[in-house]
This record gives C-alpha cells, structure tokens and sequence, in this order.
C-alpha cells in the first residue's frame, strides 16, 4: 500500500472519528442519535466496501503487470539460452 492509501485511510478513520464525536455530543434526543448513528454506520460501510474494491482493483493490476513482466522475462531468458546454445555448438564445430 503506497502513501496516497494511507493517507486516505487515515482521513478516512479521522472523520468517521471526527463525525460520531460530534454526533454522540450534540444535544439531540436519543432518537435523533440513533438514526444519525445507523446512518454513520451505513457510510462507514460504504467507505470500507470502496476502500476494499479499489483495494482489490490495485491487487489485480499489480498481479497482471508482474505476471507480464515474468512471462516477458522468461521468453527473453530462453530466447538467450537458445542463443547461448547455438553459440556454443558454432565454437565447437570450429574448434
């Protein structure tokens, strides 16, 4: 997770703190706490299924990117290999 993640989380978790302080000592019946309290719930759900899809979404980039740059690695290894090969047969058939 780089810095911009981090730093979103930690905005994130600030105002989820930030917002239920101000909620718990606002003067508001016990009704009105409530229903705000569900709905700060509902939005910390949101926030933390975003947070999860995106950090999925990151996880798959990354796989698919390494996975190309292995494979990509691998044909240019036997490509060497190969070509180590025909080298070596061309110095044995002079030698």
């Amino acid at each position: 997770m780089d810095n911009k993640d981090n730093s979103l989380l930690v905005f994130l978790l600030g105002a989820i703190i930030g917002a239920a302080a101000g909620i718990l000592y606002a003067p508001k019946s016990g009704k009105e706490t409530r229903q705000e309290l569900k709905k700060l719930g509902a939005d910390v759900s949101d926030a933390v299924s975003d947070f999860s899809g995106d950090l999925k979404e990151t996880g798959r980039r990354i796989y698919s990117e390494g996975r190309e740059k292995i494979l990509c690695g691998k044909e240019k290894l036997s490509e060497a290999i190969e070509e180590g090969k025909r080298a070596f047969e061309k110095y044995k058939e002079e030698d």
